[in-house]
């Protein structure tokens, strides 16, 4: 087994450099007046995190017979909207997190206004790099659009900022657990989802393969957000590289204080149990069934 996972650890760290290749290529220093604000879009988007999005797109293109490297320009778009998406939630209007990865927030390296406009740029830069000549032209321009519209509807109302609408409204209160299922599936899960789902349409896969790959993500996007508020209580702050208790000193609700820690981790083994049976749809599974598990008992 430790063999084995050694393999897999090496494909999601070649998935990772691609993709931070890719990033550091779309967002570039051009020697401009407002460089500053490319510097904090670089700052939050470059040199960290797990690239847990791009690798579950770039996967998924791959066991659906599709070509990844067609699919890698989609897999820096969704990365640069989650790292839009992290900034604007650290601000001191949202969550108010001073660390982020193990170095201090974009608004703390910067200021809040230039991380406000490096959260804006990512977004907007998300979707020029979606419809860019590189992106488009290894691709037909009916997946073109379904791929840009699938991530506009994740990236939107009905998907992050609409989980992050329900999280502000309940700040003080106690949301229910259908609620905060809800908060989640949207916040967190529409960006798992869409990073898998776009990975099947890149390759031009069965709407049942699509659709197989939807409830992976669902799943794996709930017991990952489940495990990373366990961390909050449980984890080494050094190794989180961002300060722990921080969701009880802010009062929020989360998964252990609705649940308690022991039916939290019955309830991340059941849902990663049901991600990895959604997989039955694909013949080349390994990968991401090791990853899934992966994710249960991760430490940061």
């Amino acid at each position: 087994m430790r063999g084995r996972w050694m393999k897999h650890k090496e494909r999601l760290a070649e998935y990772a450099g691609m993709v931070e290749a890719g990033l550091d290529r779309l967002l570039p220093l051009d020697g401009l007046r407002q460089d500053q604000v490319m510097e904090a879009m670089r700052y939050s988007a470059l040199g960290g995190g797990k690239r847990l999005r791009g690798a579950f797109m770039l996967e998924f293109c791959r066991i659906s017979g599709g070509d990844v490297q067609a699919a890698l320009p989609y897999a820096c778009a969704i990365e640069m909207i989650h790292a839009y998406s992290l900034i604007h939630d650290d601000l001191p209007c949202m969550d108010n997190d001073d660390m982020r990865r193990g170095k201090p927030s974009c608004h703390r390296a910067f200021d809040e206004a230039t991380a406000l406009l490096a959260g804006d740029g990512l977004l907007n830069r998300a979707f020029e790099t979606a419809v860019s000549e590189e992106a488009a032209g290894r691709l037909d321009a009916a997946r073109v659009l379904r791929l840009t519209r699938e991530l506009a509807g994740a990236a939107g109302f009905y998907g992050m900022i609409g989980g992050q609408c329900i999280d502000l409204a309940y700040d003080g209160r106690m949301p229910d657990l259908a609620t905060l299922n809800e908060l989640i599936a949207l916040k967190t899960g529409a960006l798992i989802r869409v990073a898998c789902r776009m990975g099947c349409i890149a390759a031009g896969a069965s709407e049942a393969q699509i659709a197989a790959a939807d409830t992976f993500a669902a799943r794996l996007g709930l017991a990952f957000q489940i495990r990373d508020d366990m961390l909050d209580v449980e984890g080494d702050a050094s190794v989180l590289g961002k300060a722990t208790h921080a969701d009880e000193r802010q009062g929020k609700t989360t998964y252990p204080a609705l649940l308690g820690m022991e039916a939290c981790r019955q309830e991340v083994d059941r849902l990663t149990g049901e991600a990895v049976e959604a997989l039955d749809q694909f013949a080349d599974r390994e990968f991401l069934t090791e990853l899934a598990w992966s994710l249960t008992s991760r430490l940061k």
